[in-house]
């Protein structure tokens, strides 16, 4: 597509070198947060719109929970990541989180089957906790806690705000407490057992989050494809087929009609 449309510039793929350490991991999810314009502490609320920023378009599809949890490739110019739409949301965000990270240390192609897990290998482990710290910022995360979680008895409450503002699941926090030394293996095992209800939604005052509901595809992706289809570069099928049939043909802007004299340049 990017040799039709010159508008999509996608940028160079910025590569970091790999993490050799946990300290490492942690300096490079930083770095990759000012790349995308986030400070020391502030929630990633937005990745699937931010990721096209270092030229990562992110799809997410219903591929069924019996499927991979994501994949994504690297291309000459920018990447691809594809996100299984059928994951709640707190595990989708994860998933591009590890993706953005094969992303952006220049890993060719990947497919993860199942992210965040205790038997993964080596690399997958740092991948997994760059994600962690991509989406939950040591000294964002150390502020929050702080504030929220200094009593035991308040452990389900701290542990719901941090999680809603961070939009993470509570797999992903608990996994994060821990490996900041804000809890104990005793503590994190209580902290996955929580599930936020309606009632917390409301007491609280927390916003629910729906980003990469299935189908979703990058708006700028989108763009490019109705660029293409209003130059005629593409047919009104072929920008459904690009558009992975999330869009029908009657949901395409109408192109001008030709001018009454155009027949002669074509039969002259």
């Amino acid at each position: 597509m990017a040799r039709h449309d010159d508008q999509l510039g996608l940028p160079l793929t910025p590569k970091f070198a790999r993490p050799r350490s946990a300290n490492d991991v942690e300096r490079c999810a930083q770095r990759a947060r000012r790349l995308l314009g986030l400070d020391a502490k502030q929630p990633f609320i937005d990745i699937f719109m931010r990721a096209p920023e270092v030229g990562l378009l992110a799809f997410s599809l219903d591929l069924g929970l019996d499927t991979a949890d994501a994949a994504s490739v690297v291309l000459d110019r920018g990447g691809v990541a594809l996100i299984n739409g059928a994951l709640r949301v707190g595990r989708r965000r994860l998933a591009l989180a590890h993706e953005l990270g094969h992303y952006l240390f220049a890993d060719e192609y990947t497919i993860d089957w199942k992210i965040d897990q205790d038997d993964a290998s080596e690399w997958e482990a740092r991948l997994d906790r760059f994600a962690r710290a991509v989406l939950l910022p040591a000294a964002g995360v150390k502020s929050q806690w702080e504030n929220l979680g200094s009593k035991p008895e308040d452990l389900r409450e701290a542990a719901i705000r941090v999680a809603s503002s961070y939009r993470v699941d509570m797999s992903t926090l608990a996994r994060r407490l821990l490996e900041l030394k804000h809890i104990g293996d005793v503590d994190a095992r209580r902290v996955r057992t929580f599930r936020t209800t309606r009632a917390d939604i409301v007491e609280y005052g927390l916003v629910t989050s729906h980003e990469l509901e299935s189908p979703a595809l990058p708006r700028v992706y989108e763009q490019a494809v109705l660029r293409l289809y209003h130059e005629e570069t593409v047919s009104p099928a072929r920008a459904v087929d690009l558009m992975l049939d999330t869009w029908d043909e009657g949901e395409l802007p109408p192109l001008p009609l030709l001018p009454e004299q155009a027949i002669w340049t074509v039969v002259s």
